[in-house]
């Protein structure tokens, strides 16, 4: 039995069928139309429905490039299901390199929106009705603020099984339970009974290979675990992700610049010195000790710093790994075939 077309505002796409579909979303103030750009990869046969979404934060870029690879591999060719890959959630801010929209709003924290309320609220609204709402699982790929960067990671929250079982699949070198944020996307979908995974990795406005890599690779291991794609050639993987329960940040104790002993990825001891903050006169210097032992997922890149600034996201983790996270990061991604192929990079 053939399936039915997939629709998805007002147009329909065929079994077996790849279509580009431009969801409209505004006018700007010059008359130039913008809209949300969907890539649709209907199946010929039945399966789940999955969207990858990047760029809600528009100078998070590594996920628009995780989804124009994804969408060249191999295993979109034979996709069970329906996939839909919207690269740029946040146009506004990608074209402009910000990460918020004109109005100064945070759309991951103007989820579910309204159809009458702000510019954020209005994208937020369209995004659930025509994305969220037509799947049954999520990837919502991001990266770190500006001047900051993460170890590669996935966000879950403690409260289910299915996005615990989702994100081992996924195998990123450390999971990182975490609250669920009023007005985020994650909160949303969860609302919606939508399971969401939220990978972040690298920093705004870059790109980091690695992480790339690893956000194409745990992506296809999601779809595979799902059914959606069928070999797993070539995403096996010796990655045994960490579990994180509890994180936190280590702030500034004053102004100055900072000499930091840590990349993302290092492993500290509670009271270990991790860097030092000096006065630019050559007046006064603190040390920065590390409050908690763990993992540092994540921290500033600038060495300017204010009292206050965050500095090292570090992370309680459930075991102490053999390997150095960055060398594991390293041994999966360097020489895979699957990136060899020339239409894929």
């Amino acid at each position: 039995m053939t399936r039915p077309d997939f629709l998805i505002a007002r147009k329909a796409v065929a079994p077996g069928e790849r279509r580009i579909v431009d969801i409209p979303v505004s006018v700007l103030s010059d008359h130039t139309p913008m809209a949300l750009s969907a890539h649709v990869i209907h199946g010929r046969k039945d399966g789940p429905t999955a969207f990858i979404s990047a760029a809600v934060h528009g100078d998070e870029i590594i996920g628009v490039e995780i989804i124009r690879r994804l969408i060249n591999t191999p295993q979109m060719k034979s996709v069970r299901g329906t996939l839909i890959c919207v690269p740029i959630v946040n146009t506004f801010g990608f074209i402009n390199h910000t990460r918020y929209l004109p109005d100064r709003r945070d759309l991951n924290r103007s989820f579910p929106g309204a159809s009458t309320g702000s510019l954020a609220a209005r994208l937020a609204r369209l995004f659930m009705k025509e994305i969220v709402s037509r799947s049954d699982i999520g990837i919502d790929l991001h990266s770190a603020a500006e001047h900051r960067t993460n170890l590669p990671q996935l966000r879950i929250d403690a409260g289910s099984k299915r996005v615990r079982e989702l994100a081992e699949a996924f195998a990123p070198p450390v999971i990182v339970q975490s609250k669920l944020r009023d007005g985020s996307l994650r909160l949303a979908a969860r609302e919606m009974g939508k399971d969401v995974l939220v990978y972040e990795a690298g920093e705004a406005l870059r790109f980091d290979e690695a992480a790339i890599r690893l956000g194409v690779k745990g992506t296809l291991r999601v779809l595979h675990h799902v059914g959606m794609v069928g070999s797993a050639k070539g995403l096996t993987t010796t990655i045994r992700p960490l579990l994180s329960k509890r994180s936190g940040w280590e702030r500034a104790p004053m102004g100055g610049l900072l000499r930091a002993w840590k990349a993302a990825g290092g492993l500290v001891e509670k009271g270990e010195v991790i860097a030092a903050i000096a006065d630019p006169l050559g007046e006064k210097e603190e040390e920065v000790r590390a409050s908690m032992s763990g993992l540092v997922i994540g921290r500033t890149v600038l060495p300017v710093v204010n009292e206050g600034d965050a500095l090292f996201h570090i992370a309680e983790i459930s075991r102490t790994p053999k390997t150095d996270p960055l060398v594991r990061i390293g041994e999966e991604t360097e020489g895979d075939p699957l990136f060899d192929e020339d239409e894929i990079l």
